[in-house]
């Protein structure tokens, strides 16, 4: 039953074009992408599609920030004073550029309500979806995108810089641009080796 205010949606009908699209969807190397990113209305749409995400109890347990160029340079020099601490100070460095280097970030943070009888593992797992709807969007608007982590997704001095709450975490980085070449394909799983299909 649809509410009174709000129009029936269209039933699915078969697309080639989207079948197509989600048989060759391929992370892209965050570090290789480059202008152009979305804005204005791509930006818009992509994020509009974003928040019609599976959410179970419509608690939108989850918040989006658009990080900025700027704004990541000055996060990028106070990870990377953060560094000498890591295991591995160098590769902590390195992988900095992910961040740093794509024209357009999307941080987005699982917020659940806490003490709602929805699972906050459920909630958590809308976030992911937030981030995989991200990805789509970005493929359906002609540009590439990597959903990554990386050690300041942990870190709790890190993470203070991003202004993670408590009872917060980081669902994933989204990285979107364009890829200079095609990616190449890489191993997928067999279904065979995945699947159960029980009578």
């Amino acid at each position: 039953m649809t509410d009174a205010h709000s129009p029936d949606l269209p039933l699915p009908v078969r697309s080639e074009e989207l079948l197509h699209r989600l048989a060759t969807r391929r992370s892209a190397p965050a570090q290789q992408l480059a202008a152009p990113a979305p804005e204005g209305e791509d930006l818009k749409t992509l994020l509009e599609l974003a928040l019609r995400s599976p959410d179970h109890g419509k608690l939108a347990p989850w918040r989006l920030v658009v990080l900025g160029a700027q704004t990541r340079a000055g996060i990028v020099e106070k990870l990377s004073a953060m560094t000498h601490r890591l295991p591995d100070p160098v590769k902590g460095k390195a992988v900095l550029s992910k961040l740093a280097n794509p024209p357009l970030t999307i941080l987005v943070v699982s917020s659940p309500v806490h003490g709602h009888k929805v699972p906050v593992w459920e909630q958590e797992l809308s976030a992911g979806a937030v981030c995989m709807n991200i990805e789509h969007a970005a493929n359906a608007l002609g540009y590439s995108a990597s959903w990554i982590t990386d050690w300041y997704s942990f870190d709790a001095e890190a993470l203070a810089l991003f202004d993670i709450k408590d009872g917060e975490k980081v669902a994933g980085f989204i990285h979107i641009g364009t890829l200079p070449t095609a990616p190449l394909e890489r191993p997928r799983p067999q279904v065979s080796e995945r699947v159960e299909i029980l009578p």
